[in-house]
Formats: structure tokens, C-alpha cells, sequence
């Protein structure tokens, strides 16, 4: 079976980074810096899409993403650990036979980076995200854009809403992950099945 993952919140809790280089930018335009907790939700979407919510011109969202991702490349990729048993559950799927990838909204060289630093890209057979002008963005693009390459379905499993909507938009089931920083209540009434650890994750595959 075709699995394609998420990243952020999915595989790595690269929660910290992510609300830092956020911030950095807020600060950047003078603008109310929310509680960290209310600023989880970039964790997932395309920046193109959270900065304008948080009082960012839309005429700027180019500039706030430049300034994140200044900071972000120089720290805030590494403010990031893949959760506990996320290795051995890809070694087990591995075993099992199946075919991994990772679909994400991150820009495509920064998301084969970050996997490499903690050795897990051997694990994915392509790792697909975000183009460098943003062409590629929205998460249904870039499963559509994955699912063309491989030429066939599958299941995705992500951590949030983004994740179940555009599995959905390419006719994928959604596995919706816990740990993550999405809302589990959301997920569920979207269709995604939501499990709380990775055995129950390999579980819940084998019986797709």
C-alpha cells in the first residue's frame, strides 16, 4: 500500500521552531504576538494562508515569509525532534511491504533536509512539498502532484484538518495522527479515523 505522510506534527514535533520563526515575523510589523498556544495553528498550513489571519497585510505575506524562513533556515528547522517510535513504526511498515512517502506543505528542499539530519528520508521513496514560488502549496496540490508520480491511491496520514481535506479532494482515506496540532474533534467529523500511537497506527494500515 501507498502511505504518504505529513510532516510537521506528524513525524517531527517541529512545533517550537515553526512559533519562533512566527513570532520573529509578527515583531517584524510591530504586530500583537499571541500566546503560543494560540499560534500553534501555523504548524501545518502554508504560511501564504496563516500570517494574514494574525494582521499581516496580504500585500506583505511575502515579506512575513521571508523573514520567517530567514530565521527558519538558520534555526528553526533544527528546533524540531521526530516523535518517540516514529523510526520503528517506518521500519515496520517497511517490513510489511509497503510504500512510504511524505506529502507536506513545507518547502519541498527543506522538508528533504530536515529528514536527513535525522536519518529518516532513507525510509521514502519521494519526499514532495511546496515549490520555491509557493505554486505548490495547498496540501491537495501536492498530494495530486505526488499521486501523478506514482500512479496510484493510497492513505495519508497527517495531524491536521489540511490533511483530511486534501486526502479527500484526491480520494485518499485519512489516518489522523494525535500527537499532532490538529483539532481531533475536526478531524473525526471530516472522516478521518484518528489513532493515538504508532502501534495503532501499523494497526489500523494493515487493515485499510
Amino acid at each position: 500500500m501507498n502511505i504518504l505522510f505529513d510532516l510537521d506534527g506528524t513525524l517531527t514535533d517541529s512545533g517550537e521552531g515553526i512559533i519562533n520563526c512566527a513570532i520573529a515575523a509578527l515583531e517584524h510589523f510591530g504586530l500583537p504576538v499571541p500566546e503560543r498556544n494560540v499560534l500553534r495553528v501555523f504548524v501545518g498550513p502554508p504560511l501564504r494562508d496563516s500570517f494574514p489571519k494574525f494582521g499581516v497585510p496580504v500585500d506583505r505575506v511575502d515579506e512575513a515569509i521571508a523573514i520567517y524562513r530567514k530565521r527558519y533556515v538558520s534555526v528553526g528547522k533544527f528546533e524540531n525532534f521526530p516523535y518517540p517510535g516514529i523510526r520503528e513504526m517506518l521500519d515496520a511498515l517497511k517490513v510489511k511491504g509497503h510504500r512510504l512517502f511524505v506529502a507536506t506543505s513545507k518547502p519541498e528542499h527543506m522538508a528533504i533536509e530536515i529528514l536527513d539530519h535525522f536519518e529518516l528520508a532513507q525510509y521514502f521513496e519521494i519526499i514532495c512539498g511546496a515549490t520555491p514560488d509557493d505554486s505548490r502549496s495547498k496540501k491537495e496540490d501536492v498530494i495530486a502532484y505526488l499521486l501523478a508520480r506514482i500512479g496510484q491511491g493510497g492513505v495519508m496520514v497527517g495531524d491536521t484538518i489540511f490533511d483530511v481535506v486534501g486526502a479527500k479532494e484526491n480520494q485518499l482515506l485519512t489516518i489522523a495522527v494525535a500527537w499532532g496540532y490538529g483539532d481531533i474533534a475536526e478531524m473525526e467529523q471530516a472522516g478521518a479515523k484518528i489513532v493515538s500511537t504508532t502501534e495503532e497506527l501499523i494497526e489500523l494500515i494493515e487493515a485499510c
